[in-house]
């Protein structure tokens, strides 16, 4: 690509002039609730063991930003890094398919960070329209970039989270398009994450989105001290598209043309893997339909798109050692949800259930074309169960079941009056549903505290 701006500085004026008072009440209904997910799935998670790892020798502070694992005030980068992985503790995190990345719980940790350190009001409308902003950016940048083969290398949301973060963070403080370009420039630089995790069932994904946040606040700060980056990263010779994707760059479109990217992001109904997600909801549909309990089912076949067989850890029938092992398998969503008759969050609280066993021994899995050319506009997915007489009972669902807005917010209330106490998670839940009438979002940094630990 020659001639005109870089593609970074076409996104850095693009997310600049998105102005707040230019996004709907709903884009900022869709935004609050994409925090209240993030924070509720961050209370939820905060003293898994991932967590408390990511706050590890974080100390605690007079003045600071809120580290919801550690309860108080701690150094806002510390705070994003533990936020961030405290949020993706359960795996059910915000998705947008295109670009296979969960933006959220990138975008919303570093936001939150650096709305306690920026030292001025900054109205919760401002704060909403970055967060549309990051989560625009990302999502562009991904759909353009992300195949089913390379997101079976490298992890989406590792690759794509530090651009959305610092794009987010970009448009909260206001910099210049030439510091915008630079900051946009080092996310990139940041770009990690490598999806061999699953083969050995390490940890490593947690921390992806920890690396993401952390990452962000420093490539804002370096670009507003007056760092200057390569305007050419995502489409040079050694740019981007070319280093990871190994494919000619292109032409990004326009950010915000087609309506606003955050109202495609959905929220997970099951705390599992999203290519597990559609498989699972069609495994419960089709459960519903069987008399008895599951040991009248002698077999199931499940049939998924191609980007689903290929992601690292979706095709896999065990042994399971971990829980992010059996979060990711397909396999175990489907026999979870025929042997239980649900695909909550106990489905995965006994790796060894033997009649779990017994149906992914029994189950086969392959793509199908019809529903790999739907992706990713949708993500199809069908299953049959074969009863134990011979009969063939069959649920095929168009797309992905998202959880509605009512339960998340149920579950954002159930972790935060755990987390916090039912007063404050009142006064919590208050605030972000006026945020975006808010004079100066502030105290949502000391309302994501218990009272008593400020």
């Amino acid at each position: 690509m020659t001639g005109g701006p870089s593609i970074a500085a076409t996104m850095a004026a693009e997310i600049l002039a998105l102005q707040p008072e230019a996004v709907s009440d709903d884009v900022l209904d869709k935004a609050a609730l994409c925090l209240m997910d993030y924070l509720g799935a961050a209370y939820e998670a905060r003293d898994l063991p991932w967590s408390r790892q990511a706050r590890f020798r974080h100390r605690a502070v007079d003045q600071g930003a809120a580290s919801i694992g550690l309860g108080r005030l701690t150094a806002p980068q510390d705070a994003a890094f533990a936020n961030a992985v405290a949020a993706h503790g359960l795996v059910r995190e915000d998705m947008h398919v295109g670009s296979v990345a969960h933006l959220g719980v990138v975008v919303w940790p570093a936001l939150l960070a650096d709305l306690a350190q920026l030292g001025r009001p900054v109205g919760g409308r401002k704060l909403l329209a970055a967060a549309v902003a990051g989560y625009e950016a990302g999502a562009v940048l991904g759909t353009a970039l992300m195949t089913a083969e390379l997101a079976r290398l490298f992890r989406p949301t590792g690759l794509i989270g530090p651009f959305a973060a610092v794009a987010a963070l970009c448009h909260f403080r206001g910099l210049t398009a030439e510091q915008t370009t630079s900051a946009l420039s080092l996310a990139v630089n940041c770009a990690a994450g490598l999806n061999q995790w699953p083969a050995s069932g390490g940890s490593d994904m947690y921390f992806h989105t920890g690396f993401a946040a952390r990452n962000a606040l420093v490539c804002a700060d370096l670009a507003e001290s007056g760092a200057f980056a390569t305007r050419e990263i995502i489409e040079g010779e050694a740019g981007l598209f070319r280093a990871f994707a190994r494919q000619e760059p292109r032409r990004l479109p326009a950010l915000f043309a087609g309506g606003f990217e955050i109202v495609k992001v959905f929220h997970k109904q099951a705390p599992a893997c999203n290519f597990a997600q559609t498989p699972s909801q069609a495994a419960l549909a089709v459960r519903l339909k069987v008399p008895g309990t599951s040991a009248n089912v002698a077999s199931v076949h499940i049939e998924a798109t191609r980007a689903a067989l290929l992601y690292p850890g979706c095709d896999a029938s065990g042994p399971f050692g971990t829980m992010l092992a059996a979060k990711m398998s397909i396999q175990f969503g489907v026999a979870a949800a025929v042997a239980r008759g649900s695909i909550g969050a106990g489905n995965y609280a006994d790796l060894e259930d033997p009649e779990i066993a017994r149906l992914i021994a029994s189950t086969t899995l392959a793509e199908n074309p019809e529903l790999t050319v739907a992706y990713p506009q949708r993500q199809p997915a069908a299953v049959t169960l074969v009863l134990q007489d011979g009969t063939r009972i069959r649920e095929a669902l168009d797309d992905v079941i998202a959880a509605p807005a009512a339960m998340v917010r149920g579950r954002f209330k159930a972790a935060a009056d755990e987390a916090l106490g039912p007063g404050r998670a009142a006064d919590l839940t208050a605030f972000i549903d006026a945020l975006a009438s808010s004079a100066d979002a502030l105290p949502l940094n000391a309302l994501q505290l218990p009272r008593i630990q400020q």
